[in-house]
């Protein structure tokens, strides 16, 4: 009993704290990957380069700072087209997936996991992905129900409020 008890309650805690199990990334790896990439412009090979802005992307878009989070976006949208091969679109498109959310675009972060999920349908990452997601659009709209419900609530009371007033 003491073990639901405790699970409600941990399910009460993670509604509300938004607990997602998406890693996040600190100012200083993401400055080690920005010095990986300027080094790697200085005449290392075109597979080092590409492998030092993919690993700058995921520690932009993984980032608790709106405008890394925007870059790393940014970064990832302007190669999507430069790279033919499926796993590397793969990748790119979920870490587009990745900073959507972190923007809180679900909508958008939904239609670029369902497209990593066409490649590769199995894909873990994708699939626990996608369930933050759309745990996050059900919660958002809960919360929106809520807030719509307490406002009529408000309405109604001031109105009965004022005609009690008035007798």
């Amino acid at each position: 009993m003491d073990a639901k008890i405790g699970s409600f309650f941990e399910s009460i805690g993670n509604f509300f704290s938004g607990g997602d199990q998406i890693p996040w990334c600190d100012r200083d790896v993401i400055a080690g990957c920005e010095r990986e990439v300027a080094e790697a412009s200085n005449g290392d090979s075109e597979e080092r380069k590409n492998e030092s802005i993919m690993r700058l992307s995921w520690a932009l878009v993984h980032s608790r700072k709106k405008e890394d989070v925007q870059r790393g976006i940014a970064m990832l949208e302007t190669s999507l087209g430069n790279d033919k091969s499926p796993l590397h679109q793969r990748e790119k498109i979920y870490l587009l997936a990745v900073g959507y959310y972190r923007n809180d675009d679900y909508g958008r972060s939904r239609e670029l996991v369902e497209q990593c999920l066409e490649i590769a349908p199995d894909w873990r990452q994708a699939q626990s992905l996608k369930k933050i997601v759309e745990d996050q659009i059900a919660k958002d709209g809960v919360i929106g129900i809520g807030i719509t419900a307490t406002g009529v609530a408000l309405l109604v009371g001031g109105i009965a409020a004022a005609l009690a007033r008035k007798n």
